[in-house]
């Protein structure tokens, strides 16, 4: 498998791009998810913004396939600005949604998380987060909604597709990446991101403490991320990374808490 994506860290644009065999990024505000075809169905990871839903759709089409053939959606965490469209897939389409028991009770409430800093004096100490923020907002991050998930995602355990949950708590308590080892893929989430939408600062990174329930942890758990060996890296936030978890991390690792 090559992919199809080349650039390294970087903002991303609104819009949808393969970036490797059988998946599809979606971008919007700077917010990723991820349609992966497998041979269990489609799975989206993540779910965006609410105002990703048109992408979604067109995502979608693709693959030849509409909202009610997706298989389900999994959940790297339960933030607001990844469980953007899960109301609508559950309430109009019935697809079914799947977390880690820790973050059960994020995605019901997803304003409700634990963080180290207060956001309010990130966009004087980092205005470069601003624009980012205001897209996100004008994507309908102040309106989420949400949902009941099914708390079945066990780091280890082979989910829908192939894929293998790993424990990545710090961001939130139950963050996971999902790892793709037949593909050679290893998604994020939040755990590791190539663009802080609280700072605007690019390359690989955790998220700012404004929005990370325990920076330390954060960044004590990217190092067993390495193991995979994957080469390809796909975040949260932030453009594909092509230069393998090792890199990515070493990365990260350097550029701290913020």
């Amino acid at each position: 498998m090559t992919p199809r994506e080349t650039a390294s860290a970087g903002r991303t644009t609104d819009g949808i791009r393969e970036v490797a065999e059988g998946v599809v990024m979606i971008t919007r505000a700077e917010t990723n998810s991820y349609l992966v075809a497998t041979d269990e169905g489609i799975v989206l990871i993540d779910a965006g913004l609410p105002r990703s839903w048109p992408l979604l759709e067109r995502a979608l089409a693709t693959f030849g396939s509409l909202p009610d053939d997706l298989a389900g959606v999994l959940l790297t965490h339960g933030h607001f600005d990844h469980v953007g469209t899960l109301e609508r897939l559950q309430r109009e389409h019935h697809v079914p949604i799947h977390v880690h028991a820790a973050d059960v009770e994020l995605v019901r409430h997803p304003y409700r998380y634990d963080r180290e800093a207060s956001r309010g004096l990130y966009p004087i100490v980092h205005p470069g987060g601003i624009p980012i923020l205001l897209r996100m907002t004008l994507a309908g991050a102040l309106a989420v909604r949400g949902v009941d998930a099914r708390g079945d995602i066990v780091p280890g355990r082979p989910t829908r597709g192939g894929l293998v949950p790993l424990a990545t708590p710090g961001h939130t308590h139950g963050h996971v990446a999902f790892h793709h080892p037949d593909r050679g893929l290893l998604f994020t989430g939040d755990a590791l991101v190539t663009l802080d939408p609280y700072t605007g600062r690019a390359g690989p990174q955790i998220v700012a403490r404004a929005a990370t329930a325990d920076s330390a942890e954060a960044l004590a758990t990217l190092t067993p991320l390495t193991a995979t060996g994957a080469p390809v890296v796909l975040p949260g936030h932030g453009a594909a990374w092509t230069r393998g978890i090792h890199r990515a991390v070493a990365l990260a690792l350097a550029a701290g808490a913020h």
